[in-house]
């Protein structure tokens, strides 16, 4: 970038040889450009995690047996633009469960709300008709069981982050190993369940 600054600033120089201030606000256009198409750049890579195109597998769509013969409602928020959302709640309905979207301006408050420690927060949250919080990519088949044994206290199940591997969030061949954290009414927190990649 510094070649082509001193390049460009060869160039303004020869065409306006007396007038420094004119081939300085030339440069700084230039470089002000620039910084704008890296940030833009880098703007667009960070929101590619949430874009929507990804594939579902048929593997994450497969029908839990219930212990009830009612679907369970989930009210789901979570932004309007954000795909590995859409596909965590086709991954959640494919398993038997109804997903009522809430695309709210403050999702930070949402989850704020509900008790939802920023140490466990991801880009969408999920409530229960029965009041239970799903925090980001919890797989349908744990929260099924969760559903039909709720641990005392349980404020509910929480995937932190958006591991790889995870419901919604499939990234070809790559897995992570993530924890499914149950979280209690008081705050506290243990492993409900460790998911190892393949």
């Amino acid at each position: 970038m510094l070649v082509f600054t001193s390049q460009a600033f060869a160039l303004v120089s020869i065409k306006y040889p007396f007038d420094f201030y004119f081939t300085q606000r030339v440069l700084m256009k230039i470089l002000s450009k620039l910084i704008v198409g890296l940030f833009a750049s880098t703007l667009l890579l960070g929101l590619s995690a949430c874009s929507d195109s990804r594939e579902q597998p048929a593997s994450n769509n497969v029908a839990i047996e219930s212990s009830s013969t009612e679907k369970v409602m989930l009210d789901v928020y979570k932004s309007p633009t954000c795909g590995c959302c859409k596909d965590w709640v086709a991954h959640v309905e494919g398993a038997g469960f109804a997903a009522l979207i809430h695309h709210p301006s403050d999702l930070g408050g949402i989850k704020q709300q509900y008790g939802i420690s920023s140490s466990y927060q991801s880009c969408h949250t999920a409530v229960s008709d029965q009041g239970y919080v799903f925090e980001g990519h919890v797989p349908a088949d744990v929260m099924q069981r969760f559903l039909d044994n709720p641990p005392e206290s349980a404020l509910g199940l929480a995937v932190a982050g958006m591991p790889f591997g995870s419901p919604g969030m499939e990234m070809g061949d790559r897995y992570d190993d993530y924890a499914v954290m149950l979280i209690r009414k008081d705050g506290s927190s243990e492993i409900y369940q460790e998911i190892k990649g393949k």
